[in-house]
């Protein structure tokens, strides 16, 4: 179930894309809330877990704060370097040229490691708020992302097949974190690192500058509901 809902968040995005084609309003409506939704789980949830087993748990492999610390910051200098290759995509710009036909190999595997990355600490959760935050996240991403692709010159083949490609790449990460002793033993580092990611991505979609940096009712709204329904799960 947990793996069907990974791989079905991506392809619903697709399907959005060709069959209603929606507004760019709608969807940055959608990026709002869903970068909401994953900035609350991740500081409702995955924060007080790391930190909380750093004071709790005093065996060989607990962690310092400090050293939870660095590796949330290491998380953010990840996700810096990965958008460097993918400009943006994963929280919903693309600035690629969509005029090239060529397949867009630097996009494809820095979005692959960073949905390899959400994959990976859903294995670690009792609960599923951190699986619906990612479920949530990957819609509207991967809306701008058929977008770009369905619009680009591209053989469809290929754009289709990126797409089913990338779908695959988070429930390897959760299939990771299950089957391979390294990602069981190392859990609390890989979640710390993840957070940072997390952090980086759903602050820029919340608190990039608007138009004029007028203030935006609407994105209010939707950041409003993102966090609250967060709260109430």
């Amino acid at each position: 179930m947990i793996y069907s809902l990974l791989i079905l968040s991506v392809l619903i995005g697709a399907v959005l894309v060709t069959v209603f084609k929606p507004q760019q309003t709608s969807v940055r409506l959608l990026l709002s809330f869903s970068g909401a939704y994953l900035l609350a789980i991740t500081i409702l949830h995955l924060l007080p877990e790391v930190f909380g087993s750093a004071h709790t748990n005093h065996s060989n492999n607990s962690l310092s704060s400090n050293t939870i610390g660095a590796f949330i910051l290491l998380g953010v200098l990840i996700q810096s370097i990965l958008e460097s290759f993918s400009k943006g995509a994963e929280h919903g710009h693309i600035h690629n040229h969509s005029h090239s036909a060529e397949f867009p190999w630097l996009l494809f595997v820095s979005l692959s490691i960073h949905a390899l990355s959400e994959g990976i600490p859903i294995g670690y959760q009792e609960d599923t708020e951190l699986l619906w935050a990612i479920v949530v996240h990957k819609i509207p991403i991967s809306i701008v992302l058929a977008t770009f692709l369905l619009n680009s010159k591209l053989p469809k083949v290929y754009s289709y097949a990126f797409l089913l490609l990338f779908s695959l790449m988070s429930p390897i990460g959760l299939l990771a974190s299950e089957k391979f002793e390294f990602f069981i033993h190392y859990h609390k580092e890989i979640t710390s690192v993840t957070i940072g990611i997390f952090l980086h991505i759903s602050t820029i979609i919340l608190f990039e500058s608007s138009k004029d940096h007028k203030f935006n009712y609407s994105k209010f709204i939707a950041i409003l509901l993102g966090m609250g329904v967060a709260f109430l799960g």
